[in-house]
This record gives C-alpha cells, sequence and structure tokens, in this order.
C-alpha cells in the first residue's frame, strides 16, 4: 500500500515538472528579447538587415507587414541613403535616422512601383539608419523629424 502511494506521488511530481518546464519555455519563446526602435510610446520589432544583399531585396515582394513590426537598416557609416519601391507590394513609411538617433527626414506612404524605372527616394540629411514600416503609421502615431529614437535589446549596432 505505502508503494502504491509513493508511486503515485511520485507520479505527481513528475507531472508538475513538465507542466513547470513547458511554461517556461513558453514564456521565453512569448517573451524573447527581440530587438524594437521606440520613438515615445510607439515600438516597432523589426528585422535588422545589415549585409548589402539584405539591404539590396528589403521588403520586395511581401504582401504584408504587421502594424508592430518594420525593417531596419543598418549602414556602416552616415551618409545619403536613397531608397525605391521596385517590387515593393506595400505602401511605407521611411524614416532615415542618424547616428545620434534623430530622426532627420521621413518619406510618407511611399508607394508601390512594379514599373521597370521607379522613382528613387532620396532623403535630405545623413542617416546611418532607416527604417521602414508600414504607410502613414508615421502620421498616425505621431512621429516626427527631430523626434530621439530609442533602439532596445540590439546589442552592439
Amino acid at each position: 500500500m505505502l508503494l502504491l502511494f509513493k508511486m503515485k506521488l511520485l507520479k505527481k511530481i513528475i507531472i508538475l515538472v513538465m507542466v513547470i518546464v513547458i511554461l517556461a519555455v513558453s514564456l521565453f519563446v512569448f517573451y524573447r528579447n527581440e530587438p524594437k526602435v521606440c520613438f515615445e510610446w510607439n515600438c516597432f520589432y523589426v528585422e535588422v538587415v545589415d549585409t548589402p544583399i539584405q539591404r539590396e531585396k528589403g521588403l520586395m515582394n511581401r504582401e504584408s507587414m504587421d502594424l508592430d513590426r518594420g525593417m531596419f537598416f543598418v549602414f556602416e557609416q552616415e551618409g545619403l541613403y536613397q531608397f525605391w519601391m521596385k517590387n515593393t507590394l506595400i505602401p511605407l513609411d521611411i524614416i532615415w535616422i542618424s547616428s545620434n538617433k534623430e530622426i532627420v527626414y521621413i518619406e510618407h506612404n511611399a508607394q508601390p512601383c512594379k514599373e521597370e524605372e521607379c522613382p528613387i527616394i532620396s532623403p535630405l540629411e545623413n542617416a546611418k539608419y532607416v527604417l521602414e514600416i508600414n504607410g502613414e503609421l508615421t502620421s498616425e502615431k505621431g512621429i516626427y523629424v527631430g523626434q530621439n529614437v530609442e533602439f532596445i535589446d540590439f546589442g552592439e549596432i
């Protein structure tokens, strides 16, 4: 009788430990530290692109992007980095950010381009970073030129 009681207790302990492990793994996956770019109260989880091949492809041929997501381009040094919307399927707000983490230029609601020749979007100021988010979000969220930006969970950039 005592042996049966001990086996039932051991079984319950094993099940409890398994549940705790599953919950811990789930919480880790759900709350993992993803890089994000924040403007006061508005944060965007970002896909960081920092190689020439990644930068060239950008958001081409993507049919959608969640409203709390963006693509974050990191350049080696500040410069006048031009963008275009060739083969980009969704309207974008493109935000140029200086090395001192200040917005220096915004292209509002840049439209997709399916033509062979697409217009070039040129910032007016040097930038080290560029963030692409869904079109019209800068206006909706009150994001503006001159605003300071915070980078969270990036490590070194």
